[in-house]
């Protein structure tokens, strides 16, 4: 089964003082471009996930955000630095002595706006356990995005079914048409040289170039290629995922075909007939840039 390049993915995990939050979203896009916003504390895990993320993924432009919810009843104030103020402290009473300038009024309050007083200065270090968890979250977002995606490509799928079918169905119609075309030719050239040109011919020699010419015009082999086409890319799409790319060059090949149908038909409904299948055809290539 395919699947399609665009979806979401979310997971959260609950530890006792914060919850871990993990979203992951992906867009088409013709190779992996990963950006991650990643909560300092974790950062270390960077790499690694980014490895767990392009190994499942492969192709896509992702979005990856990790980050942490603060749990109220464990917040605590800015503690402020004691050590800090204490040796501030001991530099203004000595400067004060030296150069004999007295000590300011409101000194406590010079103090709390010395530079790092009030600033957090413990370190967060990553456990082996709460890393557990995150990581077993970040998994499981990337689980979620999966699912989506195969569900995009459920979707995807149908939709290609039906426009194949579609193009298969029209390409049937053109026989009709082939033999009704010749007979027209032939008519066309003969009326033109009896009536028009009022001229003597060769009618052994008109028959040759008539054969030439519609010989010129048979799309024969065209609609053999096309469909070709059309049953190799349903059985690409039925081998798996990953086939995004091989699909759009199948569909730059049936193209092809279905413009020299256009460019050899000289006959209108042959050519309505050509416009249909173009426009199913442009529509499978929208969508298939979806695929992965």
């Amino acid at each position: 089964m395919i699947q399609s390049m665009t979806g979401y993915g979310k997971a959260t995990a609950e530890l006792p003082d914060k919850k871990i939050n993990v979203e992951i979203k992906s867009l088409n896009s013709k190779a992996m471009d990963l950006s991650t916003r990643i909560a300092p504390v974790y950062r270390e895990k960077e790499i690694e996930i980014r490895n767990e993320i392009s190994k499942v993924l492969e192709r896509g432009k992702v979005d990856f955000s990790l980050w942490i919810e603060k749990k109220e009843a464990v917040e605590n104030a800015t503690p402020i630095n004691q050590a800090l103020v204490e040796g501030y402290y001991k530099q203004i009473l000595e400067i004060s002595q030296n150069l004999g300038i007295p000590v300011p009024a409101d000194w406590f309050q010079t103090l709390l706006r010395m530079p790092d007083v009030m600033t957090k200065t413990e370190v967060q270090e990553l456990t082996e356990e709460e890393w557990k968890t995150v990581h077993t979250t970040v998994l499981e977002a990337i689980d979620y995005l999966v699912d989506f995606r195969r569900q995009e490509g459920a979707a995807l799928e149908k939709k290609f079914r039906e426009k194949i079918a579609n193009i298969n169905n029209l390409l049937e119609q053109i026989a009709p048409y082939e033999k009704e075309r010749v007979e027209k030719v032939k008519e066309r050239i003969t009326d033109a040289l009896e009536k028009t040109l009022s001229v003597d011919y060769d009618k052994n020699r008109l028959e040759q170039e008539l054969i030439y010419y519609i010989e010129k015009l048979d799309v024969n082999e065209e609609k053999q290629r096309l469909s070709n086409h059309l049953k190799y890319f349903i059985s690409t799409m039925e081998s798996g995922n990953g086939q995004g790319k091989k699909l759009g060059f199948i569909a730059q090949e049936m193209g092809r075909e279905i413009n020299t149908l256009g460019s050899k038909s000289n006959h209108a409904e042959m050519q309505k007939i050509v416009v249909l299948m173009k426009d199913e055809l442009e529509q499978i290539k929208e969508q298939v840039l979806n695929v992965m």
